[in-house]
């Protein structure tokens, strides 16, 4: 089974909300934190504000935060609200769909798959919160310092300059 890009949007959000408690984070921010589409992200955050998930703060000094405690954040219940459907296959059109045991057993396995993630909330998730962090706060220095700039490089630019 593939989750679709909104779930994954939704998750990488809800973590990197998760592993900054301690202040109002900008949707700018997190998807420059994973090289993701603000666009895309912005679609993403007004969800997860309507399901209570994350909860907006408005005015210039505003941001985003996480809705309600990282133990209350059931992974099975955002990945419900974050996908459209799980039909893992079309049986609707088939021909075979009504004595055929796929279907059951796709449900089955589905029922499995959410089964596991009802298990877990976001606090499971942010066991290691500190390490995730300093992930983050490594690509944001990073991100200040700009890219690496390879010696051969530079001593082409300085020959050229010459």
């Amino acid at each position: 089974m593939k989750l679709t890009l909104f779930t994954d949007y939704a998750m990488r959000t809800l973590l990197y909300l998760g592993a900054r408690p301690e202040r109002l984070c900008s949707i700018g921010e997190v998807a420059q934190a994973y090289r993701i589409s603000q666009n895309h992200l912005m679609k993403v955050v007004v969800e997860l504000v309507r399901s209570g998930h994350v909860e907006s703060v408005r005015g210039r000094s505003g941001g985003i935060r996480l809705g309600m405690p990282p133990e209350q954040i059931n992974i099975g219940a955002v990945v419900r609200r974050t996908e459209d459907g799980f039909d893992l296959v079309d049986c609707g059109s088939c021909v075979v769909a009504p004595a055929c045991g796929l279907t059951g057993v796709l449900r089955e396995a589905l029922g499995a798959f959410m089964a596991v993630l009802d298990r877990y909330t976001l606090a499971d998730l942010l066991a290691k919160r500190g390490d995730i962090a300093a992930i983050f706060d490594r690509q944001e220095v990073g991100a200040l310092q700009g890219p690496p700039v390879r010696k051969r490089s530079r001593q082409l630019a300085l020959e050229k300059e010459a």
